[in-house]
């Protein structure tokens, strides 16, 4: 009865580990948007990384990107330099913030997380629509509110940009009550580009990995090709 019952046990969680990508993927699905990601777009990726320093890493780090892997989306090191550095960081530093998580927490009510991999660990359309799903809200401490995030600890920083958007409670849908400095269109755009480069930062290395993917395929391909002929010149008189 005991083995049954540890079979039974381990038959579930393979089971449930097994459906943990589904799950994931279902509920970024369920976000209702999907985020424009393109890694082969440096333009883009360039885009994204000048609002990250702008806006982002004022806050939140990236303990676990350095300046220098910006080269890989096209930039060069006098461009990181004269565009991305304010602080007197170096090319080869972390995109670390000098606020300590003890700050953060008693002047936010809780430490910013780092963003390496957020895109990673909640997907790209979660972001995506996070960014574009900031609301007006009274009954907040900051005012604000999200709607794939309720009671978000974290204030609208972009709301220059996007201006200020309310919940009509009757359609349940956003409406944008105060424009910002960009049109809805462009500023979904620069979030777009924002959500690629946190995407394209938390798997840096995902294009040459995937390139290198082929040529292994290829040289398994070709290998087995020989494998086979040898197999048969080897067998060929043998009945």
């Amino acid at each position: 009865m005991k083995n049954n019952l540890k079979k039974s046990t381990m038959k579930n969680l393979l089971i449930s580990l097994l459906l943990l990508p589904l799950i994931a993927l279902a509920n970024e699905g369920a976000i209702g948007v999907t985020a424009p990601i393109d890694a082969t777009d440096y333009a883009s990726l360039q885009r994204g990384a000048k609002a990250f320093v702008n806006n982002c890493l004022n806050c939140h780090s990236a303990n676990y990107m350095r300046y220098n892997r910006l080269k890989d989306i096209g930039l060069t090191e006098a461009q990181i330099k004269d565009n991305l550095l304010f602080a007197g960081e170096k090319v080869g530093d972390t995109m670390s913030v000098a606020m300590s998580p003890k700050d953060a927490k008693k002047w936010f009510g809780v430490a910013p997380p780092d963003l390496s991999v957020e895109v990673r660990a909640r997907g790209a359309d979660w972001v995506y629509a996070y960014l574009r799903g900031f609301y007006r809200d009274s009954t907040t401490a900051t005012g604000w509110n999200n709607t794939v995030y309720d009671k978000v600890a974290m204030p609208h920083v972009l709301y220059e940009l996007q201006g200020e958007q309310v919940m009509n409670h009757e359609t349940h849908k956003l409406e944008l009550a105060k424009p910002g400095k960009l049109s809805p269109s462009e500023y979904n755009d620069y979030v777009a580009d924002l959500t690629n480069f946190m995407a394209y930062m938390a798997e840096p290395g995902k294009q040459q990995r995937q390139h290198l993917g082929w040529y292994a395929l290829l040289f398994l391909g070709v290998l087995l090709v020989l494998v086979k002929k040898i197999k048969n010149a080897y067998w060929k008189d043998i009945k």
